[in-house]
């Protein structure tokens, strides 16, 4: 019982430590969110001191726990929790946060600080996130452990959500799919404290969270945020369910300690103020003539919490040796997993596969998909419900399903929102190349978690299928218009819509080989007519994102028409009927973004300056006079579309060889 109490006092001690380091740093900044900090300083100091599993020394350890803040407005709590347990965090870091230059920005970035698992901020995104980490951490499992070796995979995702994490929509469909698929492995702490920026969460927040997540599936425990026995004890029981996820609604106190904003909403996104911050010092027993001061004892404990966990690791490590020797096959898919492995000729059997007839791209990267599938062990991928239309499922493997993690076929659901959420935390997890599709107009439902891979510079495959007004009969809720202009708009995201076999092979093939930055491959419903590229044609310049498909007649260049995807073919047809009169080039650009990557000589050598340019893209025309400065003609989307046949919309939107080509003469 006195162990206990000793126990229990120093985490107090610690728990007081990282609340006023918390509010120091905010203060020092002038900005920020101390009460989140303070008002779960305990749930944090116990995790940490007692229940995390990781390395300070090898942060990207594969078989770490992962910690996920998603209550990132939070962040100076897990900065001070880095700090005090040995990652390379300096006090300095501590006190520059939020300013220029600094690691500690004021949401927790992905690659600026080690030990920061994702990039949270935007509220639900961390709590999504988790959620792909632990399904990753279920497929590495299934894939590499056996009765005998239990070293890949077996671990937990830890989080702290907020009210504002649970009030946003992405919560709801993560923690769908989550209770759905069984994932043990997840063991959040809601801090249940009430308060959100307009005031008590009885305004806008009245709903049962407990019976909530109970009809989602997951095991919900209840407990004080300074009952450190409950604590543990609740995640002791979490740590026991291997069948459901738990949420841990923890009772908090926003800004505990302070004695006179503790459970007000000044206190969630403003300084305590350099007064109030001496009163919680002296609320607290703590010395109020230092500053970011750490106690002995506190350092104590974590250099004792980390020698702890060296020797784990090195425990692990000898017996991942051992594995590796006895398991050689497994152990090189791993490491072909960890290292991002392709094979050398990975782009001339993507264009087998692809073949040379005329097709519905989304047709033509089926087959693609398919030779992915059997030569990249790693990829896995799969839509929003919507995998017949997107043609995106694998064939020749199985789905992921409750208790069935082998699969690599991924049943995300009607929830577009989760599945790039998802994704990402799948991503960050390590090993997987992955893909999720749905149609191009409901990658709306996605911005704000492709904006988040674009902000963290990750590598994620978008199969948008569906792509123009030549979805046809479904009309225009379901005809995309601005959404490949919004999505060139954001930065490190590279859009790629193909008109043909080869451009669609080139396109995965560029998606596999990117690293930084996601990528969004726009395909079509409807077949495209055949583009003759001659036989002498080097598949290798669709990789430069654009190219020149169809020469001019003669040596005078009077214009170059500019198009994308399935308007390809509309162009060369318009070039065919301007010849006559015109010395006419057409160039196709699968992606403006990578061809903005070429060299000054080589974008001369496709578009000569100082020739007029006509570009056709059934879209609206953000931004193609960025690119072109010379005499330019939009011949694009100005409104939505309207539900016809297909071949009626592009008589009707001007979508023809003989439109484009008279509005070009008229121009002219």
């Amino acid at each position: 019982m006195q162990n206990n109490e000793m126990k229990n006092d120093i985490t107090k001690l610690a728990s007081n430590t990282i609340r006023i380091l918390a509010a120091e740093g905010v203060q020092k900044a002038n900005s920020g969110h101390p009460g989140m900090p303070m008002g779960m300083a305990d749930v944090a100091a116990i995790l940490y001191s007692e229940f995390i599993n990781h390395n300070p020394d090898n942060p990207k350890w594969g078989n770490r726990d992962r910690f996920v803040l998603s209550a990132g407005h939070g962040s100076m709590l897990l900065y001070s929790l880095l700090h005090i347990s040995g990652y390379d965090v300096t006090m300095a870091d501590l006190k520059s946060f939020r300013q220029w230059g600094s690691r500690t920005a004021g949401h927790p970035e992905y690659g600026h600080l080690p030990g920061v698992e994702t990039t949270t901020g935007p509220l639900g995104q961390g709590f999504a996130n988790g959620v792909g980490m632990a399904i990753a951490a279920k497929m590495t499992a299934a894939r590499f452990n056996d009765e005998k070796n239990q070293l890949l995979g077996n671990h937990f995702i830890y989080g702290i959500v907020s009210d504002g994490d649970l009030m946003e929509g992405i919560s709801h469909e993560a923690a769908s799919i989550a209770g759905h698929l069984k994932l043990g492995n997840i063991i959040y702490f809601y801090d249940d404290n009430n308060i959100t920026i307009e005031g008590n969460t009885s305004i806008t927040f009245t709903e049962n969270t407990a019976k909530r997540f109970e009809a989602y599936g997951w095991q919900v425990l209840e407990t004080s945020a300074y009952d450190h026995d409950a604590i543990r004890k609740a995640l002791k029981s979490a740590q026991a369910e291997k069948e459901k996820p738990t949420i841990i609604i923890t009772k908090s106190h926003i800004g505990f300690g302070s004695p006179h904003k503790v459970d007000t909403s000044e206190v969630h996104g403003s300084p305590l103020g350099k007064e109030e911050l001496i009163e919680t010092k002296k609320n607290l027993g703590f010395p109020t003539d230092k500053e970011f001061y750490i106690p002995e004892e506190v350092k104590a404990l974590f250099e004792a919490r980390k020698k702890s966990l060296l020797e784990n690791y090195k425990k692990w490590e000898n017996e991942f040796s051992v594995w590796k020797k006895e398991n050689a096959a497994k152990a090189d898919l791993y490491e072909k997993g960890m290292s991002g492995w392709l094979p050398e000729n990975i782009f001339e059997e993507l264009l087998k596969a692809a073949g040379t007839e005329a097709n519905a791209t989304r047709s033509i990267s089926s087959k693609v998909i398919q030779k992915i599938a059997e030569l990249v062990p790693n990829i896995i991928g799969g839509s929003a419900d919507l995998s017949p239309s997107t043609n995106t499922y694998m064939k020749a493997f199985a789905p992921v399903a409750p208790d069935q993690f082998e699969g690599r076929n991924f049943h995300f659901g009607i929830r577009e929102h989760a599945m790039g959420s998802l994704m990402n935390g799948m991503i960050l997890y390590g090993g997987f190349k992955v893909f999720g599709s749905t149609f191009l107009v409901f990658s709306d439902y996605m911005r704000p978690v492709v904006r988040l891979a674009s902000l963290m510079k990750l590598p994620a495959i978008y199969v948008f299928t569906h792509d123009s007004i030549f979805v046809g009969e479904d009309g225009p809720t379901h005809q995309p218009i601005e959404h490949v202009p919004v999505l060139r708009a954001i930065p490190n995201v590279t859009v790629i819509r193909p008109a043909d076999a080869i451009e669609t092979a080139a396109a995965w093939n560029y998606a596999l080989l990117q690293k930084e930055g996601p990528v969004a491959i726009i395909l079509t419903r409807q077949k495209i007519d055949f583009i003759d590229h001659g036989p002498d044609f080097n598949p290798a310049l669709a990789m430069n994102g654009g190219y020149v498909v169809s020469k001019e007649a003669k040596d005078k260049l009077d214009l170059v028409i500019v198009a994308s995807g399935s308007e390809v073919p509309v162009a060369i047809s318009a070039q065919k009927i301007l010849q006559d009169k015109y010395s006419v080039r057409v160039v196709s650009m699968p992606s403006r973004e990578i061809y903005e990557k070429q060299s000054d000589d080589y974008k001369k050598s496709v578009v000569p300056e100082n020739i007029p340019v006509a570009v056709v893209e059934a879209a609206t025309m953000t931004g193609w006079g960025d690119l072109f400065r010379s005499k330019l003609l939009r011949l694009g989307m100005t409104g939505f579309g309207a539900s016809a046949p297909y071949q009626t919309l592009a008589e009707k939107f001007g979508f023809t060889g003989g439109q484009v080509a008279g509005r070009i003469k008229n121009w002219l």
